[in-house]
């Protein structure tokens, strides 16, 4: 995902018109506080009961996030959903983003819906940013894994090409993580969680 920074932080310089969050609660914030907090940033993830707050992308990163989610929304069946940078509750103080999703077509029951249900998750993907790299590689898969959410992408930059690479990642529900299953360039192609092929060079 974007660039992240935590909210709760003292230490950064007061900037008018910066969002200042309230104080935490003692045990901290909690998935159905993303809702209730006036004035709280889009795109705002709570990670172990903590507020963490994307910072802007990088031209890169929003063109990755329209190539996969236009390419996924092409050929998902209809019985899934594609959905783009739509918060995913995982346990009561881990509500996460991924930059892209595939869940399930009847997790989402209303319009005014903000968030799906891990179980109903299939597929999270994760573009790396500076920021983000130590999350993205370690901390979201991990939570990903253990809410048993059955794939995970993360995507990088081919510093040379400028292309993105598509790391490709399977659950093994006996342990928790996940086993690399695929490293593309140029096209991706894969059959869970179900046929995929995009053409990776379309990012331009």
């Amino acid at each position: 995902m974007g660039a992240t920074r935590d909210a709760a932080s003292e230490d950064e310089p007061d900037t008018e018109g910066a969002f200042r969050p309230p104080a935490p609660p003692p045990e901290g914030w909690t998935a159905d506080d993303l809702d209730r907090i006036p004035d709280l940033p889009s795109h705002t993830e709570l990670i172990d009961g903590d507020l963490v707050i994307r910072t802007p992308q990088t031209r890169f990163h929003s063109r990755c996030l329209r190539l996969l989610e236009y390419g996924l929304l092409g050929l998902a069946p209809e019985h899934l959903d594609v959905y783009r940078e739509f918060t995913v509750v995982l346990d009561r103080r881990n509500r996460l983003e991924p930059d892209v999703s595939v869940a399930r077509a009847e997790a989402c029951t209303s319009l005014d819906q903000t968030w799906l249900k891990s179980e109903d998750l299939l597929l999270a993907v994760e573009v790396v940013s500076v920021d983000s790299r130590e999350r993205d590689y370690e901390l979201k898969p991990r939570k990903y894994a253990q809410a048993g959410v059955p794939h995970f992408w993360r995507v990088e930059k081919d510093e040379e090409k400028g292309l993105p690479v598509v790391h490709v990642y399977e659950l093994d529900p006996a342990t928790k993580s996940y086993g690399l299953t695929g490293i593309f360039h140029d096209r991706l192609k894969t059959t869970a969680p179900f046929d995929i092929e995009i053409d990776l060079t379309a990012v331009d």
